[in-house]
């Protein structure tokens, strides 16, 4: 399975690409043939998930939601209408519909994060991730210790 760490920052080309960092790239596994899902993130950026990867999740999890939930029904509702195939071009760069990236906040000519989080990769507006960064310093340490403690 791939494991996404590092970030860059880059600049977004006049036509709404974002180049992927040469080792992250690398770290896409061969039967996700080049080839993320791209959806809205939690936070306000956009999530790639490898394709292989991808699939695995909507047979596990999302094929398994309750269509009789209004709350189950609207989460998928919600994350096929956001979710799109985007492939890397030849540069190892990605385009990326209007909707997500107005939705992360980015814009062409604009600069974007591009952030290893081990099973994704997520695309941020530089500024969003810092004052997320921010908001999230002080609890760093309790992150770690709900996460990692019990290793």
């Amino acid at each position: 399975m791939a494991s996404f760490t590092g970030h860059a920052e880059h600049s977004i080309d006049s036509k709404g690409r974002v180049p992927v960092p040469s080792r992250m790239r690398r770290a896409l596994a061969p039967e996700a043939d080049n080839t993320f899902m791209a959806t809205r993130g939690i936070e306000p950026c956009i999530y790639l998930y490898p394709l292989d990867y991808w699939q695995r999740v909507v047979e596990a999890r999302v094929d398994g939601l309750n269509e009789y939930r209004p709350e189950d029904r609207h989460f998928a509702r919600l994350l096929g209408m956001w979710a799109e195939p985007v492939t890397l071009d030849a540069q190892g760069r990605i385009a990326f519909s209007k909707s997500l990236f107005e939705k992360a906040g980015l814009q062409p000519g604009g600069k974007a994060l591009v952030n290893g989080a081990f099973r994704r990769i997520e695309v941020w507006a530089p500024e969003r991730f810092e004052a997320y960064l921010n908001e999230q310093e002080a609890q760093y340490e309790q992150l770690a210790q709900t996460a990692l403690g019990s290793l």
